[in-house]
C-alpha cells in the first residue's frame, strides 16, 4: 500500500496515540497495534526479541531488536523511552521480499538498574513502526546477578556406625540467579548417577543410603552461579565399626585340672575408626568329665585331699577377717595429726630450701597406707521436686593399682570391662546422656579425703582435689570429661561466643568440704576493656546460667576463677559442667587462633591438597586436629602461627601465592576462600579449614614453593613460606608430638601434689595466723602475685591452703618447688626448721 508524503505525520499521531493508550498494560508477550485501514500483513513483526539478561558485577549488557517490516524501532525501559542517540540502528532490505528491516542495539549499566532497585523489577521493551502500524516486543527483564557470601545452612560432622544412613543439610546463600550445588568428597566431586548409594535431595542435602567405611572423608557444599562460587566449611563424616566376636573356637581337650576352654577373637569385624570393643570375655572355661578325670576324681584318696583343702581355704578366709577387723578397729582412732604417717604415701623426693646446711635432717620417703573407713557415696545427682531423687552408688572397685614408688594410677588402656561399666552406669542417668562414646576424652578414678588429680592428656584439662575436699570416711568416684561442642547444645547471644573447651566433672550433689580447682585452657586475649567473661555451669534440668561473672566475684561465692594469658582455674565446690564465654564489648576483642597447614604423607596422583586449620589456641583443639591428621594421613608442613581474629564482623580469608606454573597448577577458581566470621566468633565448629588443591604437571615433580596467606578483612594476618619436597620432608612432623602430662589420667594421694604433705601443714599452720611483722599468707600471695584474690582467699578457712592450692593447679606437673620454698623462706619466719621432717616425725 503506497502512502503519500503529506500523510506520515498523521499516521504517526495515530500509531503514538494508540501505543499511549496500551502502554498502562504490562504486557509479555508480542502486541501488535495496526492502523485502521491498513494491510495487517505489513505489520512489523520481530525477528529477533530482547531477552531477560543477569548483570554481572559492573559489565553493561546488550539487548537487541531486529524487526520487518519497520521504519523505526525504539526501546522503552520501565515505562520510559531510551534516548535515540543512546540506540545503535542498522537499517537493511530483505533480499527475497524487498521489505525494509531494522535492528537495533542498547546496553543498560548497573547504575541504571539500581535507580530502580527494591521498587519493581528493571525491564526493557522495544517497539516497531510499519505503514500498517505498530508492534510491542516481549519485555525482557535485567537483574543484578549475585552470590552471598554466608551460607544459610552448613554440613556439621557426623560420626556414624557402619551402614547406617548419613545426611548432611546445605542450604546455598541467596543469590540471582539461584546457586546450584554440588558436593565435594574430599575434594572430589560427588556424582549420584556413578553411585547408587547416594543422592543429592530438592533440598540440597546429601544422603548416603548405608555408610561404608569409604565414605569416611570431608564433606564440602559447593554453591555456584554465573557470578561466584562459594565453599562452605567442611564436615568431617567418620564411618566407624564396633567391633563383634568371631564365633567361639571348639572346646579343648579336657585337662589335669578337669577344666577345659575355648576362645573368640574380636575380629567379626575388628573395631574401626573408633568403635567400640567386644563386650565380655574371649575366654571361656567349664569343668569336664573325661574317663581320666572320673577315674582319678573317684580315689577316696583324692576326696580326702580335696576335703583337706576346702578345710585350708575356710581357715585362710576366717584368719583374714580376723585380721581385717583388728586393723579397722585401730583405724578408729586415726586424726588429723600431720606426724601419722599412716595416711601418707611415697613419691616426694626430700626437699630442703637451704642446702647449704648440712645439718638439715632431710625429707623421709614415706609408705602408703590408704585404708580407711570405706563408705559409699548413695545421693541425689539431680534433685527434683516432683518425684523421688534418682540415686547413684559408687562403689570401691578395683580401679586403682599400685605403681613403683607409692604412686598409684588407674587402669586406663583399651577400653576395659571397668571403663565400659562404668561409663554405662553413668549413661543411665538423664544429666549424663551426652557423655562421649568411649573413653579417650575422659578421666575417672576413685579418691577420699587424701585428695588427688584427674587430667585428659594432652588437652590441658585437669581437676585437682585438695586433701579434705571429700569428707574423711568417704570415698567418691570421680570423673572428667570432655565434650565436643556440637554434642552439646551451649546457646549463646547476641556477641558471645564460646573461649574454652566444654567440661564436666562429676557427679553432680556430691558433698565436697573444700573447692576443687578446675583448670582449662581458653582463646581469649584476656582485657577487662574488651570483655565481659563469665562462666556458665549447665543445670541438671539442661539449662545453662551464669554462675560467675569475672571480675565481680563476691569472697564468698561458691565458685572463683583465676584467669591467666591462656588459661583459667576455677574453684567450685559443686561438681557438674562449665564452659567460659566471653562477650566483646569492643572491636578491639580479639580470639587467638592457631594456624596448621597439612598435606598429605604421600602423594600417588598428580593432585595435592594443602589443608590449612583455623582453630582456637587451645590443647584440646590441637588434640582434635592432629588425631583427625593422622587417620588421613596427613603430616604438617609448617610451624603453627597464632592470629588474633577480632569481633569486627570480617571474614577470614585465604590465598595461595607464587605458585610456579612450569611445574604446579592451582586448582582454585577465585582469588582467595573465606570462612564467614560467626562461624569462627561462635566457637562451636571445629577443624574449620579451607583446602588448596594443587596439580602436579609431571609425576616426577616433588618440589614445591608457594606462599599461603590467612588474613581477617581490617585484620591480623600471616604469612606461609612454604618450600619442601613432597616426598621426603618431615622437618615438622616433631611440632606436634603429643606430651604425655603426667602420663596417667588419674593421680591418687598425696604422690598427685608437688608439695610434700607434711612440708603443706607446716606451712599452713605457719602462714595461717596473721602477723604484725607481715609474715603471713598475705605476703606469701603478693609474692606469687596473686594478691589481687586475698579478699577470696580470705573467706576460706585456711587462706594459706587456697594459695597452695592454687600454686598446685598452675604448676603441675613441671613446678619449680625450690622457687616456692625460697619465696616462703623469704617470709622472714623464724622457725628455721620449717621445711625439715625429722625421723621422730614420721
Amino acid at each position: 500500500m503506497a502512502v503519500r508524503p503529506g500523510l506520515w505525520p498523521a499516521l504517526l499521531g495515530i500509531v503514538l496515540a494508540a501505543w499511549f493508550r496500551g502502554s498502562g498494560a504490562q504486557q509479555s508477550a508480542t502486541v501488535a497495534n495496526p492502523v485502521p485501514g491498513a494491510n495487517p500483513e505489513l505489520l512489523p513483526h520481530f525477528l529477533v526479541e530482547p531477552e531477560d539478561v543477569y548483570i554481572v558485577k559492573n559489565k553493561p549488557v546488550l539487548l537487541v531488536c531486529k524487526a520487518m517490516p519497520a521504519t523505526q524501532i525504539f526501546f522503552k525501559c520501565n515505562g520510559e523511552w531510551v534516548r535515540q542517540v543512546d540506540h545503535v540502528i542498522e537499517r537493511s532490505t530483505d533480499g527475497s521480499s524487498g521489505l525494509p528491516a531494522m535492528e537495533v542495539r542498547i546496553n543498560v549499566s548497573r547504575q541504571q538498574v539500581e535507580k530502580v532497585f527494591g521498587l519493581e523489577e528493571y525491564w526493557c521493551q522495544c517497539v516497531a513502526w510499519s505503514s500498517s502500524g505498530t508492534t510491542k516486543s516481549q519485555k525482557a527483564y535485567i537483574r543484578i546477578a549475585y552470590l552471598r557470601k554466608n551460607f544459610e545452612q552448613e554440613p556439621l560432622a557426623k560420626e556414624v556406625s557402619l551402614e547406617q544412613g548419613i545426611v548432611l543439610h546445605c542450604r546455598p546463600p541467596e543469590g540471582i540467579p539461584p546457586a546450584e550445588v554440588e558436593w565435594l568428597r574430599n575434594e572430589d566431586l560427588v556424582d549420584p548417577s556413578l553411585d547408587p548409594n547416594v543422592y543429592i535431595t530438592r533440598e540440597h542435602s546429601l544422603v548416603v543410603r548405608q555408610a561404608r567405611l569409604a565414605d569416611t572423608a570431608n564433606y564440602t557444599c559447593v554453591a555456584k552461579n554465573i557470578v561466584a562460587r562459594r565453599r562452605s566449611a567442611s564436615a568431617a563424616v567418620i564411618v566407624y565399626v564396633d567391633g563383634s566376636w568371631s564365633p567361639w573356637s571348639k572346646w579343648s581337650a579336657c585337662g589335669l585340672d578337669c577344666t577345659h576352654w575355648r576362645s573368640r577373637e574380636c575380629s567379626d569385624p575388628a573395631p574401626r575408626n573408633g568403635g567400640e570393643e567386644c563386650r565380655g570375655a574371649d575366654l571361656d572355661t567349664r569343668n569336664c568329665t573325661s574317663d581320666l578325670c572320673v577315674h582319678t576324681a573317684s580315689g577316696p584318696e583324692d576326696v580326702a585331699l580335696y576335703v583337706g583343702l576346702i578345710a585350708v581355704a575356710v581357715c585362710l578366709v576366717l584368719l583374714l577377717l580376723v585380721l581385717i577387723l583388728v586393723y579397722c578397729r585401730k583405724k578408729e582412732g586415726l586424726d588429723s595429726d600431720v606426724a601419722d604417717s599412716s595416711i601418707l604415701t611415697s613419691g616426694f623426693q626430700p626437699v630442703s630450701i637451704k642446702p647449704s646446711k648440712a645439718d638439715n635432717p632431710h625429707l623421709l620417703t614415706i609408705q602408703p597406707d590408704l585404708s580407711t573407713t570405706t563408705t559409699t557415696y548413695q545421693g541425689s545427682l539431680c534433685p527434683r521436686q516432683d518425684g523421688p531423687s534418682p540415686k547413684f552408688q559408687l562403689t570401691n572397685g578395683h580401679l586403682l593399682s599400685p605403681l613403683g614408688g607409692g604412686r598409684h594410677t588407674l587402669h586406663h588402656s583399651s577400653p576395659t570391662s571397668e571403663a565400659e561399666d562404668f561409663v554405662s552406669r553413668l549413661s543411665t542417668q538423664n544429666y549424663f546422656r551426652s557423655l562421649p562414646r568411649g573413653t579417650s576424652n575422659m578421666a575417672y578414678g576413685t579418691f577420699n579425703f587424701l585428695g588427688g588429680r584427674l587430667m585428659i592428656p594432652n588437652t590441658g584439662i585437669s581437676l585437682l582435689i585438695p586433701p579434705d575436699a571429700i569428707p574423711r570416711g568417704k570415698i567418691y568416684e570421680i570423673y572428667l570429661t570432655l565434650h565436643k561442642p556440637e554434642d552439646v547444645r551451649l546457646p549463646l547471644a547476641g556477641c558471645q561466643t564460646l573461649l574454652s573447651p566444654i567440661v564436666s566433672c562429676g557427679p553432680p550433689g556430691v558433698l565436697l568440704t573444700r573447692p576443687v580447682i578446675l583448670s582449662m585452657d581458653h582463646c581469649g586475649e584476656p582485657s577487662p576493656d574488651s570483655w565481659s567473661l563469665r562462666l556458665k555451669k549447665q543445670s541438671c534440668e539442661g539449662s545453662w546460667e551464669d554462675v560467675l561473672h569475672l571480675g565481680e566475684e563476691a569472697p564468698s561465692h561458691l565458685y572463683y576463677c583465676q584467669l591467666e594469658a591462656s588459661a583459667c582455674y576455677v574453684f567450685t565446690e559443686q561438681l557438674g559442667r562449665f564452659a567460659l564465654v566471653g562477650e566483646a564489648l569492643s572491636v578491639a576483642a580479639a580470639k587467638r587462633l592457631k594456624l596448621l597447614l597439612f598435606a598429605p604423607v604421600a602423594c600417588t596422583s598428580l593432585e595435592y591438597n594443602i589443608r590449612v586449620y583455623c582453630l582456637h589456641d587451645t590443647h584440646d583443639a590441637l588434640k582434635e586436629v592432629v588425631q583427625l591428621e593422622k587417620q588421613l594421613g596427613g603430616q604438617l608442613i609448617q610451624e603453627p602461627r597464632i592470629l588474633h581474629f577480632k569481633d569486627s564482623y570480617h571474614n577470614l580469608r585465604l590465598s595461595i601465592h607464587d605458585v610456579p606454573s612450569s611445574l604446579w597448577k592451582s586448582k582454585l577458581l577465585v582469588s582467595y576462600q573465606e570462612i564467614p566470621f560467626y562461624h569462627i566468633w561462635n566457637g562451636t565448629q571445629q577443624h574449620l579449614h579451607c583446602t588448596f588443591t594443587l596439580e602436579r604437571v609431571s609425576p616426577s615433580t616433588s618440589d614445591l614453593a608457594c606462599k599461603v596467606w590467612v588474613w581477617q578483612v581490617e585484620g591480623d594476618g600471616q604469612s606461609f613460606n612454604i618450600n619442601f619436597n613432597i616426598t621426603k620432608d618431615t622437618r615438622f612432623a616433631e611440632l606436634l608430638a603429643l606430651e604425655s602430662e603426667g602420663g596417667v589420667p588419674a593421680l591418687v594421694g598425696p604422690s598427685a601434689f608437688k608439695i610434700p604433705f607434711l612440708i603443706r601443714q607446716k606451712i599452713i599452720t605457719s602462714l595461717d595466723p596473721p602477723c604484725s611483722r607481715g609474715a603471713d599468707w598475705r605476703t606469701l600471695a603478693q609474692k606469687l602475685h596473686l594478691d589481687s584474690h586475698l579478699s577470696f582467699f580470705a573467706s576460706k578457712p585456711s587462706p594459706t591452703a587456697m594459695i597452695l592450692n592454687l600454686w598446685e593447679a598452675r604448676h603441675f606437673p613441671n613446678g619449680n618447688l625450690s622457687q616456692l620454698a625460697a619465696a616462703v623462706a623469704g617470709l622472714g619466719q623464724p622457725d628455721a626448721g620449717l621445711f625439715a621432717v625429722s625421723e621422730a616425725e614420721c
